[in-house]
C-alpha cells in the first residue's frame, strides 16, 4: 500500500478530473480531454499539460492560407520522435531530446516556434547512440553515445563544437558514457560510464580530474551507473543494477540511498531528478511510473499508468526546471509526458509556457 507523504505533512491525495493548466498551441486535439490531477493537503497538485511527439507541435497553429497551399501540395514532412531517451531544458525553456532511434537529438523552442535537430556534426564523427544530455551555464548542450563512447557538445545555437572523451589511436576515455551532468560554477563535467562502473568527472575541457566508486553494492559502489543529476551539493546516481539512487555530495562521498522498493517489489531504476522542494522523481521502467520520494527514503507519491495520471510505457529521462515543469520521456509511445507541479495552494511555481 503506498504511503502519501510529503514531508512530515499527511497528504490526502484526491483524483480530480480536471483540464490541462494551460490550452497549449502544441498540445494535440486529441488531448483535449479531461485528464485526471492530483490533488494533496496544502493545495499540493500535479497537473498533466500535454505530449510531445513531433517537430509538428512546435510550430504553432497553421493559418488558413498555409492550410490552402497544404491541400495542394501537400503537408510538409514533420520529424517525429521514434525511440526518446534522455530528456533536458536549458535557460530558454527549449526541450532537448536524445533519440537513439532518429541517431540525433530533437530541440523545440515553443516560445520562438522553432525546431532543431541535431545529428551529423562533421563527416567523420556521427552521433550513434545518443543517450543523455546536459546543458551548461551558457546553454551548450552536451550529449553522451554510448556506442562511439564520447561526449558531443553543440553550442546553444546547435552548431557542433567539439568531441570530449576521443584519444589518438581509437581508443578512449569511457567504454560505455550514459549519464551526464554539468558543475557550471565548479567547472566540472561528471559522466557515469556503466561499463566501468565509475563516475568520471572532467573539467570543461575534458581531461579526467577524478574517478568516483568501483564495481560493487556497498555505499558509493556501482553496478552499471547510468543517469545523474546535479541538485544542490547533491549528485544524484542511478545505481541501476544495484536497483536503487545514490545520493552522493559532489566529492563523491556517499550520504544516503534511494531504494524505490515496494515490500518484495524491485524496479527498474531509469531517469531522476528533484522539484523545487527536494523531492526525488525517479522513473521506473518496471512499474510504468514515476516514484517521488523525500529525502529519508519515503515514497510520497507516485503517478503513471496505475495513478490514473499519465500513462508511460518503459519511461526513460525525466527533467524538471526551475518553474517545476516536469518532462518525462515515455518511450515506448515515442513521446515526452509533461506536467507541473505545483507546491502549495496560491503559490504556483511557474506559468504555463
Amino acid at each position: 500500500m503506498v504511503q502519501l507523504l510529503l514531508k512530515s505533512v499527511p497528504l490526502t491525495l484526491v483524483v480530480l478530473a480536471v483540464a490541462p493548466a494551460s490550452a497549449r498551441s502544441h498540445a494535440k486535439a486529441a488531448e483535449a480531454r479531461e485528464v485526471p490531477a492530483l490533488i494533496m493537503d496544502g493545495g499540493r497538485r500535479l497537473v498533466f499539460e500535454g505530449n510531445l511527439s513531433s517537430e509538428r507541435e512546435v510550430r504553432g497553429k497553421r493559418s488558413f492560407w498555409t492550410k490552402i497551399k497544404d491541400a495542394v501540395a501537400g503537408e510538409p514532412a514533420y520529424r517525429n520522435l521514434v525511440r526518446p531517451y534522455g530528456v533536458a531544458t536549458d535557460s530558454r525553456g527549449r526541450i532537448i531530446v536524445t533519440d537513439p532511434g532518429s541517431y540525433g537529438v530533437h530541440i523545440f523552442d515553443f516560445a520562438q516556434q522553432k525546431y532543431k535537430f541535431l545529428s551529423h556534426p562533421d563527416g567523420e564523427s556521427v552521433l550513434r547512440s545518443p543517450q543523455c544530455v546536459a546543458v551548461d551555464s551558457r546553454d551548450n548542450i552536451y550529449v553522451t553515445d554510448s556506442e562511439s563512447g564520447q561526449i558531443f557538445v553543440f553550442g546553444p545555437d546547435g552548431k557542433f563544437q567539439r568531441i570530449i572523451g576521443g584519444l589518438k589511436g581509437g581508443e578512449g576515455i569511457f567504454k560505455r558514457p550514459v549519464g551526464i551532468a554539468i558543475d557550471s560554477d565548479a567547472q566540472r563535467i561528471y559522466v557515469s560510464d556503466s561499463w566501468r562502473n565509475k563516475i568520471f568527472v572532467l573539467d570543461m575541457q575534458g581531461s579526467v580530474v577524478e574517478t568516483i566508486g568501483k564495481f560493487g553494492h556497498g555505499n558509493g559502489e556501482f553496478n552499471f551507473p547510468t543517469e545523474l543529476h546535479l541538485d544542490g551539493q547533491d549528485l544524484m546516481v542511478v545505481d541501476a543494477m544495484n536497483f536503487r539512487v545514490q545520493v552522493l555530495d559532489r566529492s563523491g562521498v556517499f550520504r544516503y540511498a534511494v531504494s524505490g522498493r515496494q515490500g518484495a517489489d524491485l524496479f527498474r531504476p531509469k531517469g531522476v531528478s528533484a522539484d523545487s522542494e527536494g523531492h526525488i522523481y525517479l522513473a521506473d521502467a518496471f512499474h510504468s511510473i514515476v516514484q517521488v520520494f523525500d529525502r529519508e527514503d519515503h515514497l510520497l507519491y507516485y503517478f503513471g499508468r496505475s495513478s490514473g495520471v499519465g500513462d508511460f510505457d518503459l519511461p526513460g529521462g525525466v527533467a524538471i526546471d526551475n518553474s517545476d515543469r516536469i518532462l518525462v520521456v515515455d518511450s515506448y509511445h515515442r513521446r515526452v509526458q509533461m506536467f507541473r507541479y505545483f507546491k502549495s495552494a496560491g503559490q504556483a511555481t511557474g506559468a504555463a509556457q
